[in-house]
């Protein structure tokens, strides 16, 4: 006899970034049109424009304690912060530490302590390097700090696919709570990559936006004059938990996450499928997992970065999986590309859409391409959602789709 599958929603919610470090902060300033972009110094490189965090330091130490912190990259920092505050908006429980697990999407780990490593062993020799240098740079030094700082004794993993890695984190969170390996999960994204030698790397690849225009202006997804993205930072955690469980203990229920799925291009080193082949595949697969029509899908958080190549692979995707009229919008342009947070921070948007019944906008989006109509939504609108959907895409050709679908509580 089949099993009947549990059904996974969402009851706690934490962001961490540049548009504010609440959900309620967050959610105007998008729902405003505000954008997080500003002109930043990085050491020994010309200034960039980026999407930066502020008051990280200041917000982990006062919650987690100074002697805590310097146990942490900045990656640990942003996740902690957003995995606290989920975890604290879930309320009351009740579930022990080793049934709670902890899925963090991270690709570059702590970025800056490696950065601040190598800058000292040129410096000052190898016998002044830190020896935390190794577990802080790591990439699973984000969850290891959330496990830690939370006392989350259930399993634990972190997701490496690049900028689809926050998506598959929410994936795999649903699976522990899907299988009951665990009552509650913690999932979703943290990235700290504002440092000299990814942004310097990233744009000798051609991959970041050189645009002169002004900051807030650079991030143009599915635009014409997009010409890459804009590099950022932050965290966005959600907190999953069967549903017969939440409403038991009368949870806050956000939304219900009936659907996930991950392929790969297998391709080109960092360019997508220009059909976008893949990306429309997953999309499918996330539909068939929540046995969901595509014509009842009413919202689209797009993964747009604003790079020449992705934003039209995106979209032929979109087309070719049926999806050309249905509203989407790219959120980065207010928030920016947090690579391996991306996943989770827009988990977060898309929860919100369902939540407040209302449409995000993309912000710089003056002229569309014309290869393909898609239903941009160019200002924040009321409108009735009961199914939306979010997409990641990464290097190496990784593709990643959520399906959520609106709370209604029983009658």
């Amino acid at each position: 006899m089949t099993r009947m599958m549990r059904r996974v929603v969402i009851t706690g919610l934490g962001i961490v970034s540049p548009l504010g470090s609440s959900v309620d902060t967050f959610w105007n300033a998008l729902m405003s049109g505000a954008s997080g972009a500003r002109r930043i110094a990085l050491d020994g490189i010309a200034d960039v424009t980026a999407f930066p965090v502020d008051g990280v330091d200041d917000a982990a130490r006062a919650r987690f304690g100074q002697r805590e912190i310097r146990r942490m990259d900045r990656v640990g920092r942003l996740a902690t912060l957003a995995a606290a505050a989920a975890l604290s908006d879930s309320g009351e429980h009740g579930v022990p530490a080793e049934r709670i697990g902890a899925i963090v999407g991270c690709v570059h780990g702590g970025a800056q302590t490696l950065h601040d490593a190598e800058v000292t062993l040129a410096t000052r020799g190898a016998e002044r390097v830190s020896p935390l240098a190794i577990p802080l740079g790591l990439t699973n030094s984000a969850v290891a700090a959330v496990a830690r700082t939370l006392d989350l004794r259930g399993p634990t993993g972190v997701t490496g696919t690049a900028c689809a890695a926050g998506t598959d984190a929410v994936g795999a969170g649903v699976e522990l709570i899907r299988s009951g390996r665990a009552d509650l999960a913690l999932a979703g994204g943290a990235e700290a990559p504002l440092a000299a030698l990814l942004v310097t790397g990233y744009r000798q690849l051609g991959a970041l936006s050189q645009t002169q225009r002004p900051p807030q202006e650079a991030s143009r997804p599915f635009d014409t004059a997009r010409d890459g993205f804009v590099m950022g930072e932050g965290a966005g955690i959600l907190v999953l938990e069967e549903r017969e469980r939440a409403l038991s203990r009368g949870a806050t229920i956000y939304a219900e996450v009936v659907g996930h799925a991950s392929t790969c291009d297998a391709g080109h080193l960092t360019d997508p499928d220009p059909e976008g082949t893949g990306a429309a595949r997953v999309i499918a697969l996330a539909l068939a997992d929540a046995h969901v029509a595509v014509d009842a899908v009413g919202y689209i958080n797009a993964h747009a970065t604003s790079t020449r190549a992705g934003d039209a692979a995106e979209a032929r995707a979109l087309a070719a999986a049926g999806l050309t009229t249905t509203p989407v919008s790219a959120t980065k342009a207010a928030h920016g590309h947090a690579l391996g947070a991306a996943g989770g921070i827009e988990a977060v948007v898309t929860a919100l859409a369902l939540v407040h019944q209302t449409l995000p906008a993309t912000l710089n989006l003056e002229t569309p391409d014309a290869e393909i109509s898609l239903a941009h939504v160019l200002a924040p609108r009321p409108a009735p959602i009961e199914i939306a959907i979010s997409n990641s895409f990464g290097f190496g050709g990784h593709n990643a789709c959520l399906v959520m679908r609106a709370h209604h509580p029983p009658v």
